[in-house]
């Protein structure tokens, strides 16, 4: 069998969400399957690194899909070509697009649909975009993949199809991310904080992730505790950032605040396992991975009551109502006061984190790629 990938978001500059899901999967299926061949099909050069396997043949086919003039014409136009060029037997793509003009099966993975429950953080450009073609999307599309139960419901609740069309493949966490000794935490710490202990949150700089309120929190846990924990938020200026970073040149504790900006995996997973606590207090999420990159470094999670997050997480975190400061502020205080609290947190995480994993994601995506292969 022949089966094509959107590997569009397999940057070699830096790897995120989709890229992150795309590398773990595809590392594993074209390793698992041998007998296959798998065309990936990029929008831009690519990196050595991506060549998984001999069965993996690289195609690069312009222009580069970065708005949505692009996306029509490279999925509907430029892709199609591919596919018939190597004759493919399925298409597989991962950022919930397809094309719309092939007849090849296509399994589509749909992460999440916060567009719809948040359109003000949405380009408007991409949203109308998504409002447009992601139901057409899921009728073109033979299969269907998605990484929760809620987001499984969410999709069967706003689109008219078939649920069991739709599959729960899950996520994960990477095995970079692991518990760090003593010195390790020190060294992390005399290198971002000044060798105090901090809260952190791992994820892009944008309005979604609710960093607002988090400083809000923060200021008022400072203002509570006399405390000398920092704030570290690490990851990259995404979408919107302007007004959270204007807000940070006159906050009250912006010293004690830091801003690590976009880290490689191997520096993320010391940030993360050098924390005193993951404050994660995101919107929505899909499925939210930086939940379990802290239990795999055996870091107590506070994260939020919405969406997928009691899903994934269950017993092991704190929860919180997002849109509250004073409760993020709250259970801040409560994990800061009860030591006993966060090794019982840490322990019930070492649990969870263990019922998620790479190779289990990668056998439930490659179902999910066969069926839409066998029921055209």
């Amino acid at each position: 069998m022949k089966i094509a990938v959107n590997t569009r978001f397999l940057l070699n500059d830096y790897l995120e969400g989709y890229g992150y899901f795309l590398y773990e999967t595809f590392k594993r299926i074209t390793d698992n399957h041998p007998e296959h061949e798998f065309i990936f099909i990029f929008d831009r050069p690519y990196d050595q690194r991506f060549v998984f396997a001999p069965n993996v043949k690289h195609v690069v086919t312009g222009p580069a899909a970065r708005h949505p003039l692009l996306w029509k014409l490279w999925y509907d136009i430029k892709v199609p070509i591919v596919l018939r060029k190597y004759k493919a037997d399925v298409f597989v793509s991962c950022d919930g697009f397809c094309s719309l003009t092939t007849k090849v099966p296509q399994c589509i993975v749909i992460h999440d649909l916060a567009f719809l429950h948040y359109p003000s953080f949405v380009k408007k450009s991409h949203l109308l975009f998504y409002k447009r073609y992601t139901p057409k999307f899921l009728n073109k599309a033979k299969s269907v993949a998605t990484v929760s139960e809620f987001s499984k419901q969410d999709i069967l609740s706003h689109y008219k199809i078939n649920g069991d069309k739709i599959d729960i493949v899950l996520s994960a966490a990477k095995k970079i991310f692991h518990p760090l000794n003593h010195e390790e935490k020190e060294a992390v710490r005399n290198k971002y904080t000044d060798g105090k202990e901090y809260f952190v949150y791992a994820g892009a700089i944008h309005p979604r992730k609710n960093l607002m309120n988090l400083l809000k929190a923060f200021s008022v846990f400072k203002k509570r505790q006399q405390s000398a924990l920092k704030l570290v938020l690490a990851g990259r200026l995404a979408w919107k950032y302007e007004s959270f970073t204007k807000s940070i040149k006159t906050y009250k504790y912006r010293n004690d605040v830091v801003l690590t900006g976009y880290l490689a995996e191997e520096e993320l997973a010391k940030i993360i396992g050098a924390a005193y606590v993951l404050v994660y207090p995101s919107l929505f999420e899909g499925f939210g991975v930086p939940v379990l990159e802290a239990m795999r470094c055996g870091v107590p999670v506070i994260t939020s009551a919405s969406s997928s997050m009691q899903e994934i997480a269950k017993e092991a975190a704190l929860y919180v109502a997002a849109n509250d400061h004073t409760d993020i502020a709250a259970k801040m205080m409560r994990i800061y006061k009860d030591e006993n609290l966060r090794k019982i947190l840490i322990e019930k995480g070492e649990q969870v984190v263990q019922k998620y994993n790479w190779d289990r994601t990668a056998k439930l995506l490659w179902q999910s790629i066969q069926k839409a292969v066998l029921f055209q």
